[in-house]
């Protein structure tokens, strides 16, 4: 089974063009990395919930990147079930906390690195699965985005993510407590859609939707978990 390449893993923002867009979202990510590490899981039952459906279709063959993984707390969770995980993240600061996870908790199947969501790493057809959760709806372009994390898929691979749909709230967060909140740089930028348009998002990229779930337990659950399959 070929193994992902190795060469795009440096710790290091890439492509001079867009340095700027980059580093403005690592240093908002990096500020937030000791408060977003702190905060607990709204929905625990939720999370639990949606680790087990994860790992019902992970296997110990399959080469696993996470995209967005934040300070590493659903790698570790994970891994063990893959034969290879490589988790990354635009932050270097969440990446610094999760490297200190992974050494209180070392498994020889995960590593960490700085990486672009909107660039994942690797060369084409390197996974068996991407994971994307929670941040799909912060990518730049999300048809760029997907683009890109379908051409990281082999054949017959899937796109596994969980996505607040932003669209699906109340207006008034969407059209006037966002903007206001980004602003006063309390968020970073937030593309608003629902379910139904990541649903067409994906599916112009030429993945075969799989199954469209919601595993909240509390009120009305936004977070969309769609499965996706690249053909072949």
């Amino acid at each position: 089974m070929p193994t992902p390449t190795t060469a795009p893993l440096a710790d290091a923002l890439p492509c001079p063009e867009a340095s700027a867009s980059l580093a403005r979202k690592a240093r908002f990510w990096d500020r937030i990395a000791p408060r977003y590490a702190a905060e607990p899981i709204a929905d625990m039952a939720g999370y639990e919930a949606t680790l087990q459906r994860v790992q019902a279709l992970l296997s110990s063959g399959h080469e696993v990147l996470e995209v967005g993984c934040g300070t590493g707390s659903t790698a570790l969770r994970l891994a063990p079930f893959t034969r290879r995980m490589l988790a990354t993240d635009v932050s270097a600061g969440m990446i610094a906390m999760a490297r200190e996870r992974l050494a209180a908790q070392p498994l020889p199947q995960l590593r960490f690195a700085v990486a672009d969501a909107d660039a994942p790493v690797g060369g084409p057809g390197a996974y068996d699965r991407v994971l994307a959760f929670s941040m799909l709806h912060l990518v730049a372009d999300l048809d760029q985005a997907l683009q890109r994390l379908a051409q990281a898929l082999r054949p017959g691979g899937l796109l596994i993510s969980k996505t607040p749909c932003v669209a699906e709230m109340n207006p008034l967060i969407s059209r006037v407590a966002l903007p206001l909140m980004r602003a006063t740089g309390k968020v970073p930028p937030v593309l608003c859609f629902d379910a139904q348009q990541l649903q067409s998002a994906i599916a112009r990229q030429g993945l075969e939707i799989v199954s469209v779930e919601r595993h909240g337990t509390r009120g009305k659950d936004i977070r969309a978990f769609i499965v996706a399959r690249k053909p072949g």
